[in-house]
């Protein structure tokens, strides 16, 4: 395996399952991951091509800022992250429950 498959491989994280992530792949043919923070849209696109074997058509995504935690008295905060939306060209599909 090359360095820049490897590469590849890292930027996903994993899948968001949620109500409104499972709407957006029924209604869509959307699905939704944690990415790297770093990672770009075509490295995004590039990355769900090389694991899921499947035709992207577009890649959305968005910067989810961590919230305002109180833990006793001390305020802390979460880690800010990234989301990407992936739609997939007609025809394809990704199964989560077994990849």
């Amino acid at each position: 395996m090359s360095a820049q498959k490897i590469k590849l491989a890292n930027v996903l994280q994993a899948p968001i399952i949620s109500e409104k992530s499972t709407n957006a792949a029924d209604q869509n043919n959307q699905f939704v991951f944690k990415v790297q923070k770093t990672a770009s849209k075509l490295q995004v696109k590039q990355a769900v091509e090389l694991m899921f074997n499947v035709k992207v058509e577009s890649v959305r995504v968005l910067n989810v800022k961590g919230k305002i935690k109180r833990f006793g008295r001390s305020i802390g905060k979460r880690s800010d992250w990234k989301k990407a939306y992936i739609k997939l060209e007609s025809g394809h599909s990704i199964e989560l429950a077994t990849a």
